[in-house]
């Protein structure tokens, strides 16, 4: 039996078990032989965390489900071959994760980006069971409470667990957030929210779906709250922003007819 090394009790991350990056954040959580995963990452890494999932002497019979924060093909790729290797568990997502899923729609997946010549393949898979903020998931005593943390996508979802919170792409340990773009579903103001019920609640440790935990950091938080409400307000992520006040500047100094410095 390989030595289970527990990342909190009853969490075992698989990145942290396997001593090296397989991909996203990869958490077990078990009580007895039952356990269930959050994420599962890309299909080329299943077999490996299957096989260390076996060896840790969890019965593969008893997973219970795979839980999707949200349907990014670095999270959920794997999600169909995971079911072929285990057998019987239960895919579980938001209700806005069915769709892409099930049609296996490449731009919200982020598995095309043709300007950064990202073509991954995805094949469709089918949610068992849809859930959403306030739901519980559970295995044996062990439990989760849903949270529904748009912002990033329209599906993301985070876990809370007592003092612990799965938190998906929300927020990273440098400050940085799941990617922005219209085209993946985006939108910056639901994001702030969501952003500031993590930093305003009672969590103390974040477990992120990239890099290590960290401790809930209410001045991380901030600034990060702050650069993506100077973002609504800029060019920079074009149709995600709500408005555009150096337009509306601009209209008024044409009006008054105001002109460059050098001609003053």
């Amino acid at each position: 039996m390989l030595e289970r090394r527990e990342y909190f009790p009853n969490v075992i991350e698989m990145n942290y078990q396997a001593r090296q990056r397989l991909g996203c954040c990869v958490y077990l959580l078990y009580d007895g032989p039952d356990w269930m995963l959050i994420d599962i990452g890309y299909e080329e890494t299943v077999p490996e965390i299957v096989e260390l999932i076996r060896q840790m002497d969890f019965p593969l019979s008893n997973c219970k489900q795979l839980v999707l924060t949200h349907p990014d093909v670095d999270h959920a790729q794997g999600a169909g071959k995971f079911q072929e290797l285990v057998g019987g568990a239960e895919i579980v997502a938001h209700p806005a994760a069915v769709q892409p899923l099930a049609e296996a729609d490449r731009i919200s997946t982020f598995a095309e980006i043709a300007a950064q010549e990202i073509s991954l393949s995805l094949q469709p898979i089918q949610v068992d069971r849809t859930v959403d903020e306030g739901d519980i998931l559970s295995v044996g005593g062990v439990e989760l409470t849903v949270w529904h943390t748009p912002g990033h996508t329209g599906s993301q979802l985070a876990f809370r667990r007592n003092e612990l919170l799965f938190s998906g792409d929300n927020i990273f340990r440098d400050g940085g957030v799941g990617a922005i773009d219209a085209h993946h579903g985006s939108d910056i103001p639901a994001f702030i929210n969501s952003l500031k019920r993590i930093q305003q609640s009672d969590v103390e440790w974040l477990l992120p779906s990239h890099g290590p935990a960290f401790r809930n950091d209410e001045r991380l938080l901030q600034q990060a709250i702050d650069r993506l409400d100077a973002y609504q307000h800029l060019s920079d992520f074009g149709t995600c922003a709500i408005d555009w006040p150096l337009l509306d500047q601009w209209e008024e100094e044409l009006i008054a007819g105001s002109e460059p410095d050098w001609k003053q």
